[in-house]
């Protein structure tokens, strides 16, 4: 077919079963900005609005052939994105509680060898994951994190824009999060569970 446009979703969803990269683009198309205004809006960040969005077209692509709608692919969609979202508040909630209780036990300061080893091997993952950021992205996010400096003064310094700064730093942050993100989830298991 030439126009994807004019397909009901289900045509375009049987197209995509056979591997249509071009139907793939017209349901994209269709969906990408209400998805994502929609995971936003309930996530409240843009960057993890676009990684809800991207996972969940990466699965549906991946999953192309196996997928058996039980609704429309628009219930389905959103469907996705309510669980994907789901998913994402209650690992928020996960490190919320890992925070307040190693902020409880640091009040009271009642540390056991077991919770410096594993706070030490944290602080120690953690500085291995930022040498391994790319060197411009690493000086950057070091001068934010580690030396407290606005975006103004590490743009002034380095000679680029507020806007790469900060660019710069999100960038670092997602891919620390995402790095680590396995990391806090086995620790929060670990002391709740």
């Amino acid at each position: 077919m030439d126009n994807y446009q004019g397909c009901t979703d289900s045509a375009l969803l049987a197209l995509i079963a056979e591997g249509d990269e071009l139907a793939f683009a017209e349901v994209y198309r269709r969906y990408k900005g209400v998805l994502f205004l929609h995971a936003r809006r309930i996530l409240g960040n843009d960057e993890e609005g676009k990684d809800v969005l991207q996972e969940l077209f990466t699965t549906l692509w991946t999953r192309r052939t196996s997928i058996d709608l039980k609704t429309n692919l628009c219930a389905y969609l959103y469907a996705s994105v309510r669980n994907r979202v789901f998913d994402i508040i209650a690992h928020r909630k996960v490190e919320a509680r890992y925070i307040a209780s190693l902020a409880a036990f640091i009040e009271q300061g009642e540390y056991v060898t077991d919770q410096q080893v594993q706070e030490k091997e944290l602080r120690e993952l953690i500085e291995q994951e930022i040498a391994l950021l790319p060197p411009k992205m690493r000086e950057v996010f070091e001068l934010s994190r580690k030396e407290e400096l606005s975006y103004k003064e590490i743009a002034d310094q380095l000679h680029i824009s507020d806007k790469t700064v900060k660019k710069q730093v999100n960038n670092a942050l997602h891919i620390l999060r995402e790095k680590l993100d396995t990391v806090f989830t086995s620790m929060a298991c670990f002391l709740f569970f």
